[in-house]
């Protein structure tokens, strides 16, 4: 059976990877997700193979100047411009060799680091995209659960509303129908929120009676 892991590793398979502990967008999704044990250490062995990285590149740029200059200076001894307190073309030739076999050591140091700073940096990514995976698939039915709740909350709206209308046109006609029977008197010692409006038709009713 293949590894849980496989899928990441086949759908990043030929793809270059950035280095992840330098996207602020990597960062900003952890911040908000948190980051597990695993991805914590594999972040930190990202983040020293990078300083490896850079103080490798830094002491290559340094040996190359270093070696410019020799190179400079051999130039100019070719040319009868060498100084009286210069070093000779044979000590020049001698550390331009000297810089050109810590070049190529320095050379191959850098990218057994490169290798093992993608190395890690794609395993970061694996890890990554499982978390984020499983994230998906969580909120993914988290979202389908509040769908699901948001929708029966509308059929229910819709059902009391119409409750509510039925429930106050009942009341109206039932109080209409007591106003009737026990007349107004009577039907002020209720206190209830129906009353104003009856009044209200009482006083319609009159006063086109007395139009006619």
């Amino acid at each position: 059976m293949a590894h849980k892991d496989d899928r990441y590793v086949q759908a990043i398979d030929g793809k270059k990877i950035p280095i992840l502990t330098l996207d602020q967008k990597w960062h900003r999704l952890f911040t908000q997700t948190g980051v597990s044990a695993e991805i914590k250490r594999k972040e930190e062995k990202v983040n020293e193979l990078l300083k490896k990285q850079g103080a490798l590149q830094n002491k290559q740029k340094d040996i190359k100047r270093l070696k410019n200059k020799l190179m400079q200076e051999v130039l100019s001894s070719m040319e009868g411009e060498e100084k009286p307190k210069g070093r000779s073309k044979e000590e020049n030739g001698k550390l331009i060799e000297e810089c050109n076999e810590k070049l190529e050591e320095g050379g191959e140091a850098l990218l057994e680091v490169e290798k093992k700073l993608e190395k890690e940096n794609r395993e970061l990514m694996v890890l990554s995209m499982e978390v984020c995976y499983d994230l998906l698939q969580e909120n993914g039915k988290q979202i389908e659960e509040i769908d699901a709740w948001i929708n029966q909350m509308r059929i229910d709206l819709k059902k009391n509303v119409v409750r509510k209308q039925q429930k106050e046109l009942y009341n109206q006609e039932l109080y209409s129908y007591m106003h009737d029977i026990f007349g107004p008197d009577v039907m002020e010692l209720f206190d209830m929120k129906y009353q104003p409006k009856l009044k209200a038709m009482e006083k319609n009713e009159n006063s086109g009676g007395e139009k006619k």
